[in-house]
């Protein structure tokens, strides 16, 4: 694989961000077509907020530039285990028991992520209630690996 051809890590795309070279929408459209195109295949996601995190991405634009978002990570976008609360998105635990559970907070860890100026774009499968590693036992199905 050539260098060029590998994912950039989180502080070089904020960096690319910071510099000018791309900016937060553009990177979350990015990043959601990507999803879009694998995903089918690869069931890595449970749910994909593509309107939120577009709106996110916009709102964190403007704090990138008045210099509200300014840490390493701001403009980054960030996919969430599926048993971590998220404010408005589905948390499921990878369980159909909880499959129409919506919360109305953030977990501590998403007001953090938040604050840095990142943004969540959805919520990625797991083994039901976290009882494993492969993803073998989500009530949604397993996750393939894309390699």
């Amino acid at each position: 694989m050539h260098t060029e051809d590998r994912p950039k890590s989180a502080l070089a795309l904020a960096e690319a961000i910071r510099r000018g070279e791309t900016d937060a929408p553009s990177l979350i459209r990015s990043s959601l077509e990507k999803i879009r195109s694998l995903d089918g295949e690869i069931h890595a996601f449970l749910h994909v907020d593509e309107e939120g995190a577009v709106r996110r991405a916009q709102e964190v634009q403007r704090g990138i530039e008045s210099g509200r978002y300014a840490g390493p990570l701001a403009g980054v976008p960030i996919a969430i285990k599926d048993n971590i609360c998220t404010k408005g998105l589905a948390t499921t635990c990878a369980s159909r028991i909880l499959e129409s559970f919506v919360p109305a907070y953030n977990a501590d860890v998403i007001e953090r992520i938040e604050d840095a100026g990142m943004i969540v774009i959805g919520k990625t499968n797991m083994d039901e209630f976290a009882m494993g590693s492969t993803t073998e036992t989500s009530a949604f199905g397993p996750t393939c690996n894309p390699r």
